[in-house]
């Protein structure tokens, strides 16, 4: 059953995706970006602002079953040799009877810029890959180039905003304890983790990603019991067949009501 639910997400995925020179919904969505400042560690901090018009929304980095996950692709970039996205805390709405994660209205997206040669210029250029939502969800590819500014050291405060909104980490958020079982299904595996954590919210949900990009997560099963936290959910390749699992690849995101938590890791019980 799982199998024939990723496959046909996969191949629904496939027929729908456009080319970006004729995806009609380009008009639905902005991108620009947003130059950012300096840092005295040689780094650079900027931003892509993803502005959606009225009604429409788009996808976080695992953005659920009914989502489509984001790519942002570097090519032709200059004196660039690491960008990393710090994603700001989404949100999780229903769409045809699934959840998924994203945002709505606007998404600034924090990149911490690593470039080649400390004090020459950074030029971004790529394509950003998102799914856009309303009525239905299209793919689009949107195209950026930007030359950043070397003498900026004023942070943007729209980028520091963005940056202060990230899911707390499991040390700030009280996190005493979280662990993992692991046990193969006809599938693939069934996680199952107990976190030890103060409660995020009178509604929580949890997310959970692994390092390999072949993995296929189901949607998590959440629910909790005091101070602890119990998330499960099945893993499977997305060609079938056995597959190694990193413990330390394990990402579970805790969504709740009053804020957010990133838990890094997920070791067996001792």
């Amino acid at each position: 059953m799982i199998k024939r639910t990723l496959l046909s997400l996969l191949a629904s995925f496939a027929f729908a995706a456009p080319a970006a020179a004729t995806n009609p919904y380009a008009e639905m969505v902005r991108l620009e970006v947003l130059p950012g400042w300096h840092q005295a560690n040689g780094t650079h901090i900027a931003a892509l602002r993803i502005t959606l018009a009225p009604g429409w929304k788009t996808y976080w980095r695992a953005p659920g079953d009914a989502g489509i996950p984001p790519s942002i692709r570097w090519a032709g970039s200059r004196n660039l040799t690491n960008a990393t996205p710090q994603w700001p805390t989404p949100v999780v709405f229903s769409q045809n009877g699934m959840r998924s994660v994203g945002y709505k209205h606007e998404l600034i997206l924090p990149l911490v810029l690593t470039p080649q040669n400390v004090g020459k210029p950074i030029t971004l250029k790529g394509q950003l890959q998102i799914g856009i939502c309303n009525d239905i969800c299209v793919p689009a590819d949107l195209s950026f180039d930007l030359s950043l500014p070397q003498g900026a050291t004023r942070p943007d405060p729209a980028i520091a905003s963005a940056l202060a909104s990230q899911p707390f980490s499991g040390d700030k958020a009280g996190l005493s304890a979280v662990h993992c079982a692991v046990s193969p299904t006809a599938d693939g595996l069934l996680l199952s983790a107990d976190i030890t954590l103060p409660s995020a919210g009178a509604e929580e949900y949890a997310v959970v990603e692994t390092a390999d990009p072949q993995v296929w997560v189901a949607e998590a099963e959440t629910s909790r019991t005091g101070n602890r936290l119990h998330v499960e959910t099945q893993l499977m390749h997305v060609e079938g067949g056995a597959f190694a699992l990193d413990r330390s690849g394990i990402r579970i995101t805790v969504l709740g009501t009053r804020h957010a938590v990133d838990i890094q890791g997920c070791p067996a019980a001792p």
